[in-house]
């Protein structure tokens, strides 16, 4: 099992512990190597590396960038990021700016299917209210008793074509690889898995080519063994990644207890044929 989690999310976006809390699971369940990843914020990296300087954890600067490429929304980590640089922070302000007018047309499309009041509840759930996203709705959908659980909602609501899904011009895949490698980080195409899936999926050609785009751009990994993807997933992400001289990171994409796909830490290896990410993190 390996003891690197190299995506993970704290209520600074859309997870449901602080991020010292977030450190202090990730320790009790045995990482050794951790990475925060919030989504479009590095509020949160100050906190969590203070704490995992206390357990004696390696601590990594993370962010994961909201990207929209053709029709399709994706996230790319960013590792060992610099916090400072002053184009990554400016890009993500720009991300983050449109969350809260997005939010607001969600709950407007959802009152107009008959479930009215969502924005305000949702914000409940947010934290950092700048922050506010689907997993915010999705909390007060379950707690307003129109879902059993959060996996649920996200097969009744929010997704394309479907009640409270809101379409959004996220950052450009070029804009957030340069603001990652312009730190001096390394991009890394999270969850793959999640692209190939749904209504509105994307198939094997077109992955083909945005894995060669990615690549083009100075993409540097593809994250093969993570929470959403099935072991024959390991195994065609791992594919992917030696087909496009891609290095394979891990992570378990974990946003609170009882709501993601893994808990943190005790990740299955990487495939043989991998190189792993944390070659370059030496």
């Amino acid at each position: 099992m390996l003891d690197y989690d190299l995506h993970c999310h704290s209520n600074i976006s859309d997870g449901t512990l602080t991020p010292a809390e977030v450190v202090d699971r990730a320790f009790s369940r045995g990482v050794k190597v951790l990475a925060l990843t919030d989504h479009d914020d590095m509020d949160g990296l100050d906190e969590a590396r203070s704490r995992a300087l206390q357990h004696d954890m390696r601590f990594i600067n993370g962010v994961e960038i909201s990207v929209t490429w053709r029709k399709h929304t994706l996230h790319i980590v960013g590792l060992n990021i610099d916090p400072s640089y002053a184009p990554l922070q400016q890009g993500l302000l720009a991300v983050r700016s449109g969350r809260t007018e997005r939010a607001m047309r969600m709950s407007d499309d959802l009152a107009r299917a008959g479930i009215s009041g969502v924005y305000q509840g949702a914000v409940k759930y947010a934290h950092n209210p700048n922050m506010i996203g689907r997993t915010h709705f999705a909390r007060y959908l379950v707690e307003s008793g129109h879902c059993k659980d959060v996996k649920s909602v996200f097969n009744r609501y929010l997704v394309n074509g479907k009640p409270g899904y809101v379409p959004h011009q996220w950052a450009a895949l070029s804009d957030a690889i340069s603001w990652i490698n312009g730190s001096g980080g390394i991009a890394v195409l999270a969850h793959p898995g999640r692209y190939m899936v749904g209504k509105h999926s994307m198939g094997k050609k077109t992955m083909h080519e945005l894995l060669a785009e990615f690549s083009a751009l100075g993409g540097c990994a593809l994250e093969v063994v993570t929470g959403s993807h099935t072991p024959e997933q390991y195994a065609e992400f791992a594919r992917y990644a030696d087909e496009f001289g891609l290095l394979a990171s891990c992570g378990s994409d974990f946003h609170g207890p009882g709501e993601s796909h893994r808990d943190m830490g005790r990740l299955p290896d990487l495939p043989l044929i991998c190189r792993p990410v944390w070659e370059r993190l030496q």
